[in-house]
């Protein structure tokens, strides 16, 4: 824990490095920012919070967890939130590249819920900043999109069609997802005079598209030359069918329609031991009548059912049936096989004729960017907006990814594994102890079998064993592997070795009756001396 401490704060220690660094590189450069928001002082007075009735949802100025870097911070769940902040000067899209980029932090993960950014329209385009709402006239819409099977950083266009004055609004196709942890990630929008957009999450390019590439955008900002003609109707003898029935087939005489799909099966034997006469459930023997049941309001009372105890051990109960097969003569309805359809004309399609709303591009028209906003619905809290970027250069977003997030996530990096290594730590700890308990445990039972009658010959050689076990528990396994073997040894010799052969043996003569019962009696008093002399035995019951 002390070394997860040490690096933790280490790596907040080069966050404060790389900060200082970051500015001295930033003063050091061309200034080509548009926007840049760092949240390092309260919003109150640059941002507008909706004054929407639905727009109920808490905007504060916190910390990020575990920095000293401030963000506009979603405080609550299932809430609406709307703020905006108008730019000094408009974004002009129209001429040489464009960055968007910001930083966010799903502190609480996100489970339902937006985490975008809109690049507003001129207020000319119809809206006031305390009335902001889903409504307000956008250019852009760029940011992470996550519930149900929604899972995407959006990129959309609300681009003008010439021909019909209207705005519509135009997909990125087959964004990148959403970074499930809870990290500070940054996401980057870059837009290049060429018509090239290129999406990047933490700095790696994710997607690049072109803005008039029909296979990019959905629908596609360029219009079809050719549109199907909305007059053209399907001629009444036209044909789709490619293939008919054949009108010359016939069904042979031996085709049975009616023939089952299944019969019984005759060569089918009833299993020995089936119980014809035992049903397959009976009543539950201990059951007994309520004594508040009333037959004329409840009617007649009847014991629940169980299984029969005795279709358990049998291959059934009950009536048998020969079971079912399948039928090989069935064929089921006949039909007439198909052939090709000489009528076939192949699938009707109206003819094409010119698109009326075709028009042609060099480039988008892009609407200039006069504020920018945040109007998202979501179900979770924590969700920190941080340096919110406008820039006219690549290098100087580059710049604000190096020295303001890289930094502060590789911090976030570092302590995040010094936390699941802290876990481990905890867990393997646990698990040490459940383990000493489980050793004693185990100890416990051990002694109790070294009492069991048929072990007495080997319970000095299995305490002994134990003994050793408890005073280094590695060997624990070895030892009870040990203690199987005796106790399936004794098994063996009881089983195989209890019975001997009848030894037949001769009387002997009286005078070597006399030596063999002297014999007997020194050797019995020889017997009796060495046992006297002998060590004591060793303890034969566990120590407490």
């Amino acid at each position: 824990m002390r070394r997860a401490r040490v690096t933790v704060g280490l790596a907040l220690f080069s966050v404060v490095l790389a900060v200082i660094s970051f500015a001295q590189q930033l003063r050091a450069t061309g200034d080509k920012t548009i926007l840049f928001e760092s949240f390092d002082e309260p919003f109150e007075g640059r941002w507008i919070v909706s004054e929407k009735d639905e727009y109920k949802g808490v905007w504060k100025h916190s910390k990020s967890e575990g920095h000293e870097d401030f963000g506009l911070l979603v405080s609550e769940k299932a809430r609406k939130y709307a703020i905006v902040r108008e730019l000094e000067n408009e974004a002009d899209l129209k001429e040489g590249t464009t960055v968007l980029q910001f930083e966010t932090r799903l502190q609480n993960g996100l489970e339902c819920g937006g985490a975008y950014l809109k690049y507003l329209r001129p207020q000319e385009a119809g809206w006031v900043a305390k009335e902001f709402d889903n409504d307000s006239p956008y250019s852009i819409m760029f940011g992470p999109d996550k519930c149900g099977g929604t899972n995407k950083v959006h990129f959309i266009l609300k681009h003008k069609n010439p021909k019909s004055g209207e705005y519509v609004e135009h997909h990125l196709k087959f964004p990148p997802s959403v970074p499930s942890d809870k990290l500070t990630h940054v996401y980057t929008a870059i837009m290049k005079p060429d018509n090239e957009l290129r999406i990047l999450v933490d700095g790696e390019e994710k997607k690049k598209a072109n803005f008039l590439s029909s296979e990019d955008f959905e629908p596609a900002l360029i219009p079809a030359k050719t549109i199907p003609d909305p007059d053209d109707k399907k001629p009444e003898d036209w044909d789709e069918r490619s293939k008919i029935p054949d009108a010359n087939a016939v069904k042979p005489d031996d085709w049975d329609e009616d023939a089952p799909m299944e019969i019984e099966d005759v060569d089918a034997v009833k299993p020995e031991g089936w119980l014809d006469d035992e049903p397959e459930e009976i009543d539950e023997p201990e059951a007994s009548k309520p004594e508040d049941w009333d037959d004329e309001e409840d009617g007649e009372w009847e014991a629940p059912k169980i299984q029969n105890p005795k279709c358990e051990s049998a291959p059934g109960c009950g009536e048998w049936k020969r079971p079912m097969k399948s039928n090989p003569a069935y064929k089921g309805k006949w039909r007439a096989p198909l052939i090709d359809n000489p009528s076939y004309k192949g699938i009707w399609k109206p003819q094409e004729i010119a698109n009326p709303d075709y028009f042609e591009l060099e480039k988008p028209d892009f609407e200039p960017i006069a504020a920018v906003g945040i109007e998202i619905w979501t179900m979770q809290d924590g969700i920190l907006f941080d340096n919110i970027l406008i820039a006219k250069d690549e290098a100087e977003a580059a710049l604000h990814r190096e020295g303001l997030w890289k930094p502060k996530f590789d911090a976030e990096k570092e302590k995040q594994k010094a936390e699941e290594a802290a876990a481990t730590g905890s867990d393997a700890l646990a698990g040490i102890q459940s383990l000493s308990i489980l050793q004693k445990k185990v100890f416990d039972v051990l002694y109790k079998v070294a009492d069991i009658p048929f072990l007495k010959d080997h319970k000095d050689k299995i305490i002994e064993l134990v003994e050793k076990a408890e005073k280094q528990p590695n060997l624990t396994i070895g030892v009870l592997v040990s203690i199987a073997v005796v106790i399936l040894t004794v098994f063996v010799k009881i089983i195989f070795g209890g019975k001997k052969a009848a030894k037949v043996e001769k009387k002997p003569a009286p005078a070597a009756a006399a030596t063999e019962a002297s014999s007997k009696e020194e050797s019995s008093v020889e017997k009796d001396e060495s046992t006297s002399t002998a060590a004591p035995r060793r303890r034969t019951t566990r120590r407490e």
